[in-house]
């Protein structure tokens, strides 16, 4: 019997198989979650853009859990496609929707998943992969920015829906890593500059980059999240105003009070 169970979405490389090697807990069993095998992990094969694949995982928590009686269950969703890398309109029509599917839809999906197959005994936690592109309007990223800004606005609210109902557990955190180097960022470095225009900065700063090892050592040493935390950040938001999202385009106008709408108080 395994102390730990951890799951992490696409452990196969990048971030996620930095975190997978990192892993600060004896005994414990790690599970693999994507497209391939990873020769090392146990491994649950689905598909992100694929949602009638989403039913796998969903069946491997409920099963997985109901037997568990360790000390600690935790998700991490890391896995994201990079296949709709350019400016909206340029990238073919199927790619980016599978894209929105595996990056906004699927998210949420498996998270849900994953929290309800939880049972009271143990240490729950969930995780949710965001980036520094949550808090900067970055061209060629549009879908991207907006499925991290989401994933953090989904952890905001359900962190209150669960402490507001007195529920002792899982946790849920989302996090920004900071700038990692990874196959997928470098891959992202050699997308034709017409159609991501951030191609030559994002060359530049490779080096500036952290390694998949370090960045899953650093990540692990901050769960789980300390008390009243639903972001923790590795990231500086952009003191540069073209990269600041929301900033000097909100324009506020006249119409609904918050207070009348929203507060029932």
């Amino acid at each position: 019997m395994h102390d730990t169970i951890i799951w992490i979405s696409g452990a196969t490389q990048g971030l996620g198989l930095g975190l997978a090697r990192n892993v600060p807990y004896d005994n414990a069993r790690i599970i693999n979650l994507s497209r391939r095998k990873h020769p090392d992990y146990e491994s649950v094969t689905f598909d992100l853009t694929e949602p009638a694949s989403w039913d796998r995982v969903r069946a491997h928590f409920i099963r997985e859990l109901a037997a568990f009686r360790g000390k600690r269950a935790i998700f991490i969703h890391n896995a994201y496609s990079s296949q709709a890398i350019g400016v909206v309109g340029k990238v073919p029509s199927g790619t980016y929707e599978k894209a929105v599917l595996a990056n906004l839809a699927a998210p949420f999906v498996l998270a849900e998943a994953f929290l309800q197959a939880c049972r009271p005994g143990y240490e729950a936690g969930l995780v949710m992969l965001s980036s520094g592109a949550a808090v900067a309007a970055l061209e060629g990223l549009a879908a991207y920015c907006a499925s991290k800004v989401a994933i953090e606005h989904w952890v905001e609210v359900v962190a209150r829906e669960r402490e507001s109902r007195g529920v002792s557990g899982p946790w849920v955190v989302a996090v920004r890593p900071g700038g990692v180097d990874t196959p997928a960022l470098r891959a992202a470095a050699e997308v034709d500059p017409e159609l991501y225009p951030r191609v030559a900065s994002l060359k530049r700063n490779i080096p500036n980059r952290v390694d998949i090892d370090t960045a899953g050592r650093r990540i692990w040493a901050a769960l789980p999240p300390a008390p009243d935390t639903a972001v923790i950040s590795f990231a500086e938001p952009p003191d540069d105003p073209a990269f600041q999202f929301g900033g000097p385009r909100i324009r506020q106008l006249a119409g609904s009070s918050w207070k009348l709408v929203y507060d029932a108080g």
